[in-house]
């Protein structure tokens, strides 16, 4: 019997394989706009698609991060400016790329541009602390998507959400994660409205990766700030040494769980992109596919059991 379920479980697994080894002819005629390339994920799935021969449109923040991908990559590759927090950066980012890509229509967008700051216990926060992480990982994954829907249902192409496996389950607080089950539920939205106009689209939910969004010392910066301007009321309810003890499992912890090959979620980005039958959706990562998601289908009581077990808890906790 056991033999027979694993006989299964490999033919499953080889079937899988084979069925999503076709890519999408065409490459040079088929435009893919990325966005949050200054660095990480984008970064790279740009300079990859590019390589590929997809004729990608690659949005940057800073002028830079423009500069260094022209000089990297080919001809085929078109740089702009773009701030997902305000429409008229996005819509114009929109009528440039309309007038580019012409009748054909735009053949993917890669919503990759996110924040992971300010993060912090949720009781440390306001409300505009929120807003302002919101309006990037949300708002703006929502404003590029609907700023190029109609010309990626006229090339019946698809759209591919950047997500996280904190969009599954929640283990800090604040806005991050927050954000990232917005993004889910969007993209489960969107991807139903859009089966009938032939248009995939794909989530890709990454575990810990080695960029900005874990960079210790970034996240240990602004908890320091956080903890500077909040009330000494909530200050005391946590403790004197309590800032210390977070930045040292931080630092400790990050740098273990983090995964320094970006491939492994480029690659996703790529196949969502690329196949001529992508995945729903993509886990990249081991602890995203052996921890993170089986913990989202944990009853609860044990969820947080285990999440509080190692976690720094405040100085007024109630035993």
């Amino acid at each position: 019997m056991f033999l027979y379920l694993l006989g299964l479980v490999v033919f499953y697994y080889l079937y899988r394989w084979f069925r999503e080894i076709p890519r999408v002819p065409d490459k040079g005629d088929k435009y893919v706009y990325i966005t949050g390339c200054d660095s990480g994920f984008g970064n790279l799935l740009a300079r990859h698609l590019d390589k590929l021969g997809f004729c990608v449109i690659a949005s940057c923040f800073t002028e830079k991060g423009e500069e260094d991908l022209r000089k990297a990559c080919s001809d085929r590759l078109t740089t702009l400016h773009l701030d997902v927090k305000k429409n008229e950066s996005v819509d114009k980012a929109a009528a440039l790329i309309k007038d580019k890509v012409g009748a054909r229509g735009l053949w993917a967008v890669v919503n990759n541009a996110g924040v992971a700051i300010p993060s912090a216990p949720c009781d440390w926060l306001t409300i505009d602390d929120y807003k302002s992480m919101l309006d990037v990982n949300l708002n703006g994954v929502i404003a590029v998507t609907l700023s190029v829907l109609p010309l990626i249902k006229k090339a019946r192409g698809r759209v591919v959400n950047v997500a996280s496996v904190f969009g599954r389950i929640s283990p800090v607080g604040g806005p991050y994660t927050v954000s990232k089950y917005g993004v889910e539920a969007f993209n489960d939205s969107l991807r139903r409205n859009m089966i009938p106009f032939g248009v995939k689209v794909l989530c890709i939910e990454p575990g810990f990766f080695k960029t900005t969004v874990t960079d210790s010392v970034v996240l240990g910066k602004s908890i320091k700030q956080l903890w500077e301007k909040m009330p000494q009321e909530v200050r005391d309810d946590y403790g004197p040494d309590y800032l210390d003890k977070v930045d040292v499992m931080m630092r400790e912890k990050l740098a273990k769980m983090s995964d320094a090959d970006l491939m492994k979620v480029v690659s996703c980005m790529e196949h969502a992109v690329s196949a001529v039958r992508p995945r729903t959706r993509y886990s990249p990562g081991w602890d995203a596919k052996l921890f993170w998601i089986p913990m989202s289908y944990m009853p609860t009581g044990f969820t947080d059991w285990l999440l509080l077990k190692e976690a720094i808890l405040p100085a007024k906790a109630v035993n």
